[in-house]
């Protein structure tokens, strides 16, 4: 590490941890609603939430998990045809935000100059973030081809309301996608995330609004509609929408689900096999009857859990892969979520202090000690305000260190973008927050 010159400093080992160190603590011993009824209408970035509602990954490493399935990046650089790179590229989109089903638990809040650092040869990536703002919580990101066929970066505010029964995450900020050998830059926004039965049943996620994938070199164009699941569930995870060209011409019908697939099938093809259904479905429809939902008991989610029904002639763009079996006992976390917050030997020389794999209220929810990583979690957030009185005290203005605020110049709206040197190790002034 670091003194064979031969050896590039990112040769992580290409072994990831599968699993976590303890299985999680139950949830159910905790009354949801004495906590949650201070809040109603106002946003939760605000209030501080007992640690039994966490899942032991800091913000940035969650928005890492959008670097899952990088392959689809890796296709889009090698197709020749842009309408084929723009299924390649919703396909990511889609793939990027599959982590969070069954994902009920709250990320960390990453503290502000908090960094999460990510290298994967084996995915062919390596990606930085920071947290670069406080009040709002702003978690920007930076991820790059390790054969410089792309960069992939952006900034979230994750905006939480709460709703009564329910929780809704609303991803504001852009994504930008680059395909560097192609010229092309393609930018979207993620759908909103909504938890229900927060207080009441079994929590259960969804996530609905419509994503456009914009690539800004051909004027063509991807509109996803995530839908919400509907009175009877017949909508839950699904995806619907087109790419099209410039001229607003229908090329492509995209369609699946976001827990599962995405398919693409030619939009006449797509129509005529929609009618037949629909005929089939009028004559079911007149025997059942329709009941009313009564409001007051838990939003159960619905029992329709009937696999995407595929259009003949279509072509598969994505397919999720299966959960590790331990998963519901560790945060129903993904096998590459599992690994996220490892320190593989020798790593601890190299990264940044200020990565969150060295934040210790993290690190001891993951090992199962729960007192101890309340405790310092308050001790965190307690040092943190310490900082933020100091510095108003002081007049002096917090400065980021990785990312500076900027125009995207393909939105034209202010981002925070990379301002490069995290992955020289010069890692000397950076602010002591654990």
């Amino acid at each position: 590490w670091g003194h064979n010159p031969k050896k590039p400093e990112n040769h992580y080992s290409l072994k990831f941890a599968t699993s976590l160190p303890a299985p999680m603590f139950a949830r159910n011993t905790i009354s949801v609603w004495s906590i949650l009824k201070k809040c109603i209408g106002h946003e939760l970035s605000k209030i501080t939430m007992p640690i039994v509602f966490n899942e032991p990954l800091s913000f940035l490493q969650r928005i890492t998990e959008y670097m899952e399935h990088t392959y689809l990046i890796n296709r889009a650089c090698a197709l020749s045809d842009s309408i084929q790179r723009m299924q390649a590229v919703a396909a990511f989109a889609v793939s990027a935000v599959a982590s969070q089903w069954e994902r009920t638990g709250k990320p960390f809040n990453p503290l502000l100059g908090e960094t999460y650092e990510l290298i994967r040869e084996e995915k062919g990536f390596r990606l930085v973030s920071e947290q670069v703002s406080h009040h709002p919580p702003v978690s920007a990101f930076h991820a790059e081809s390790l054969v410089g066929d792309f960069v992939f970066h952006g900034s979230i505010y994750p905006k939480l309301k709460f709703w009564g029964k329910s929780v809704e995450a609303e991803p504001k900020g852009t994504i930008t996608l680059e395909l560097l050998k192609h010229n092309e830059t393609y930018t979207w926004t993620n759908p909103t995330c909504c938890v229900h039965n927060i207080i009441l049943g079994k929590l259960w996620i969804e996530q609905y609004g419509t994503m456009e994938i914009v690539n800004h070199s051909t004027g063509e164009k991807c509109v996803l509609n995530f839908k919400p699941c509907g009175m009877f569930g017949k909508e839950l995870h699904t995806v619907e929408g087109y790419i099209q060209e410039k001229s607003k011409k229908k090329r492509c019908v995209i369609y699946g689900k976001w827990t599962e697939c995405m398919w693409s099938v030619d939009p006449q093809i797509y129509e005529t096999h929609k009618k037949s259904e629909k005929r089939g479905d009028n004559k079911k429809q007149k025997n059942e009857e329709v009941e009313g939902a009564d409001n007051d008991d838990a939003d159960n989610m619905p029992e329709i859990q009937e696999t995407v029904s595929v259009v003949p002639g279509s072509v598969l763009l994505w397919r999720i892969d299966s959960r590790p079996p331990h998963s519901a006992t560790m945060y129903n976390f993904t096998n590459f979520a599992m690994s996220l917050n490892e320190l593989q030997p020798g790593m601890e020389a190299v990264i940044s202090p200020t990565d969150c794999r060295f934040r210790p209220d993290i690190r001891h929810m993951e090992n199962g000690n729960m007192d101890e990583a309340s405790k310092d979690k308050e001790r965190l957030e307690e040092k943190q305000r310490a900082a933020r009185k100091e510095r108003a005290k002081n007049n002096e203005e917090w400065s980021t260190r990785w990312f500076q605020m900027g125009t995207n110049p393909y939105t034209g709206s202010q981002d925070w973008i990379y301002s490069g040197g995290y992955f020289n190790r010069q890692y000397h002034d950076l602010p002591d927050i654990y």
